[in-house]
């Protein structure tokens, strides 16, 4: 089933973007192009828990959906991050202010397994304390609140998280940590 990649060219090559152009040939012979892929930076996000079981969500403007959405914490993997558990520790250390404790990593989610080539990395987070203020880039305008525990479930069926990923790392979270259970 899988393709073999004829020709592979950038089509725009920036440091937050990579947008290539490839020719494939199908197992059965057929040839398509063009196929587009968007390459990013791997990406991780944390669901992140206090020392008294409250989870620290975020609210930001998202421009491309021109929404303001709740999400939890996460971003871009850094070349000077050593691993993914660096980098989640990072991000939720400069956009909410927390330290952790421990960190768990649950796997890994395709954004868009069709054109992205990057990876969401998940993680749970508990013992979460505020030790410092947020150290947000130039682009970010985030406010951080907590909810408790033991409503975090509800705020993904009533849709107020609905980034996929996002809700994958809470749904995965809340698994790890027995409150919800597959049968």
């Amino acid at each position: 089933m899988k393709w073999k990649v004829l020709s592979s060219e950038y089509l725009f090559y920036d440091e937050w973007l990579k947008a290539r152009k490839e020719t494939c040939e199908r197992p059965d012979g057929k040839i398509i192009d063009p196929y587009y892929i968007l390459d990013y930076a791997n990406w991780v996000c944390g669901v992140g828990i206090t020392e008294d079981e409250q989870v620290v969500l975020i609210k930001q403007y998202r421009h491309a959906l021109g929404e303001v959405c709740i999400e939890v914490p996460g971003g871009c993997v850094d070349k000077s991050d050593k691993d993914f558990e660096t980098a989640v520790r990072r991000e939720m250390k400069e956009e909410t202010g927390y330290v952790f404790k421990d960190a768990e990593y649950l796997g890994y989610t395709s954004p868009n397994a069709a054109a992205n080539s990057n990876m969401m990395h998940l993680f749970l987070l508990k013992g979460g304390v505020k030790e410092h203020e947020q150290s947000l880039d130039s682009n970010e305008d985030i406010q951080v609140f907590l909810v408790p525990l033991d409503d975090l479930f509800n705020m993904v069926l009533e849709r107020k998280i609905h980034a996929a990923m996002h809700i994958s790392a809470v749904m995965l979270a809340l698994h790890k940590l027995g409150r919800m259970e597959v049968k």
